[in-house]
Order: structure tokens, then C-alpha cells, then sequence
């Protein structure tokens, strides 16, 4: 297979399993149904809903999603065990994820089990899930610290039991895109079973690694709202979507108009404020100060905007402080309708450049009119 192909993409979100793992995260049941069916509005293909086999409370949230009747295809968590599966099944999904440990690191001191227990666990699970019909993905947790002979192994036994796909696990965060694209490329060429890639932030490179997975030919790609979720969190939908919008040139068919307030109510719903500077989504990240700055995005905003605000339902702000310049100043009095013809624009720019300098901060609009007074 040629790995730099673009292909189509398919965004699983994870925010209602990983991303309620995150420590201390817990969203209601009302919480779950709400956040299930926006996501389900804006396009995302597939949402892991939840892990069954923690008892019926999670088993009823979960066929009350269910029983949304909603276009995305719900899948959950399983251990590959029967009875995990079995609870998935009285749920009401038909969709599972079956996960097992396949580092050597994990078998050997986690499981404490062996690689052939490992392969002989998957294949009795994938052999009950594909007796009750069910579409399965193989969870390899670890996979980016495990032999890829043995993930090659598995792959071949899951497709020879009739597993949809595989789900390549960089549980630790540990790789860089480079690894990412390694490894991945390889499972790619060595089998016919689509792959997906699940990554972890911890070291900041979630994003990047989810998109270079996606470069090598992995289809399904896992995310979730502000990258919530365990230790350093996930690859952030808003971040791989527009990623691969803008700078993939890769269309994943979901409307992004709603990124910044579906953000702001899972940091609500999970107690995980977000900073204003988050990439997408940050209140602030399409704030400008800088003269040169604001007077490029006063003539045309692709002088320093790489998409719209609006494209994620975000909004421009020019910011009045130490470095802003004449059209900023400018810009900003007209937003608040005063009539600049008989000010003094350069004696202004120069209060409000030393009043940020001695406040250490922004100038806001209060303090902008009492210095209109002065001038």
C-alpha cells in the first residue's frame, strides 16, 4: 500500500470512555446523553460510550444512548473477556472494542501472563463477539512499546476471526510522529486490516502523532473534546479536525462551527477549565495586539489567521497594551463607536502603551474611554 495516499478518515471520540477516566472526571448521566448527541450532530462517525462491565448504572447510561436512535455508531470498552462483552451486548450496542495488554512490559508484569495466552485470549473473544454479530476492534493497549512481530501476529489472527479493525495504542504517549509513522506504516503494508491510532499527550505530541498515524494509513483515528482525559490526556478532536482541514488538506465531513461551545461545556460538564489559549478553541487565540499584527489582520485576516474564528465559533478580538499600534487603537475605539476625528491618536497610543506597561496587562475598554477623556 502507498501510505501517503490520502484516504478517507474516520474520527472516533472517546471523551464519554477515556476521557471520563481522566482523574477526578465524572459526567451524569444527562451529562453523557447531551454530550452524545451533539457530537452525533456535528458529524463524528463513532463514539466509545462506556465500559459496561462496571455494573448496571453504566449499563443503563449506556443503552440509554442506545435508544437515542443517533447516526454515529456506538462501541464500547471491553477487556476480551466474555463477560465484559456479554455486558456489552445487554446494553444494547453492537459494536465493542476488545482490548488486551500486548507489551511484553504489560503481559509479563501487569497480566502476568504469556504472549500465547495473549493470542489465545483474542481469539476466544474474538469467537463469542463474532458469534453474537458483533462489529469488533481489537484494542492493543501498549502497542507502541510491544514487538511488532507479535502486533503482526495479532493482526492476522484478528482479521482470520472477522475483527473490522485494529487499534494501535500509544497508551504511555511515548512516541513521536516519526516512530508514529514507522510503526504504523509497517502494520499498514503487513495486513489488510484497517488500523486505528489512539494516542496520548504526555509528552505534547498527541495531536502530531494521531496525524502522522494517519499519514502512514491508519483510517479510524480516536480523540476527544479538549483531549480530556487520563494523566496528560488524549489527542483533542478540535485539534486533529482542523489539523487535517488546514494543514492535511483532508476533509473528515465534520462541522466545526460548534468546536468552541461543545469545548465549553465538556470543560463545564468535567470541572477541567480550559485555557483561554488552547489551540482552536481558546477564548483568546485570535486575539491581537501587536501593531503589525493588528494592522495585517485589519487589511486581510489570512495575513496571520490560518482559519476563520468564525470556522470554529470563535470570535476576533483586537487587544489594546504595550506593543499595539495606531490602527489597533483605532480599530478598537470605532468597536466602541467614538468618533476619532478630533483625537489625538499618537499622544493616546503612547497613555495607553505606558498605562500597560505599569499595569502589566491589557487595556479594557472602561479604561480606554476614561483616557479618551484626557486626550
Amino acid at each position: 500500500m502507498d501510505a501517503t495516499r490520502q484516504q478517507a478518515v474516520i474520527v472516533t471520540d472517546t471523551t464519554l470512555r477515556d476521557g471520563e477516566q481522566a482523574a477526578g472526571v465524572v459526567f451524569s448521566p444527562e451529562e453523557k446523553l447531551h454530550i452524545a448527541g451533539w457530537l452525533d450532530r456535528i458529524g463524528v462517525q463513532e463514539l466509545e460510550c462506556g465500559i459496561p462491565a462496571m455494573g448496571r448504572v453504566e449499563q443503563e447510561c449506556v443503552r440509554s444512548l442506545v435508544e437515542l436512535g443517533l447516526n454515529t455508531r456506538l462501541i464500547t470498552w471491553n477487556r476480551a473477556l466474555e463477560s465484559d462483552i456479554k455486558a456489552s451486548i445487554d446494553s444494547g450496542v453492537t459494536a465493542v472494542d476488545v482490548s488486551l495488554s500486548v507489551s511484553d512490559i504489560q503481559i509479563e508484569n501487569k497480566i502476568r501472563k504469556s504472549r500465547a495466552w495473549v493470542k489465545e485470549q483474542l481469539v476466544r473473544a474474538l469467537r463469542f463477539a463474532k458469534k453474537n454479530d458483533l462489529y469488533v476492534s481489537v484494542g492493543g493497549e501498549d502497542s507502541s512499546r510491544a514487538d511488532l512481530g507479535f502486533l503482526k501476529e495479532l493482526l492476522q489472527i484478528a482479521a482470520e476471526e472477522g475483527a473490522e479493525r485494529f487499534r494501535f495504542c500509544d497508551t504511555l504517549g511515548i512516541l513521536n510522529p516519526f516512530s508514529m509513522y514507522a510503526q504504523v506504516v509497517e502494520l499498514v503494508n503487513a495486513s489488510s486490516l484497517a488500523i486505528e491510532v489512539h494516542t496520548h499527550n504526555d509528552l505534547g505530541m498527541a495531536t502530531a502523532n494521531a496525524l502522522a498515524g494517519v499519514k502512514a494509513g491508519a483510517s479510524f483515528v480516536s480523540t476527544t473534546v479538549n483531549g480530556l482525559g487520563e494523566r496528560a490526556g488524549n489527542a483533542a478532536l478540535e485539534e486533529v479536525v482542523m489539523a487535517l482541514h488546514c494543514s492535511c488538506g483532508q476533509e473528515t465531513g465534520i462541522m466545526t462551527a460548534d468546536f468552541a461551545a461543545l469545548s465549553d461545556y465538556v470543560a463545564s460538564a468535567s470541572r477541567r477549565p480550559i485555557s483561554p489559549w488552547k489551540a482552536v478553541v481558546g477564548a483568546q487565540v485570535f486575539s491581537h495586539e501587536s501593531g503589525l499584527h493588528a494592522d495585517g489582520v485589519l487589511k486581510n485576516p489570512g495575513n496571520y489567521e490560518g482559519f476563520k474564528p468564525e470556522d470554529v465559533g470563535l470570535k476576533r478580538h483586537f487587544v489594546l497594551g504595550k506593543h499595539s499600534g495606531r490602527h489597533g487603537l483605532e480599530q478598537r475605539l470605532k468597536d466602541l463607536a467614538v468618533e476619532t476625528t478630533n483625537l489625538d491618536l499618537e499622544a493616546m497610543l503612547t497613555q495607553v502603551r505606558s498605562l500597560s506597561s505599569r499595569t502589566k496587562g491589557a487595556i479594557n475598554d472602561c479604561q480606554l474611554l476614561e483616557l479618551c477623556s484626557r486626550i
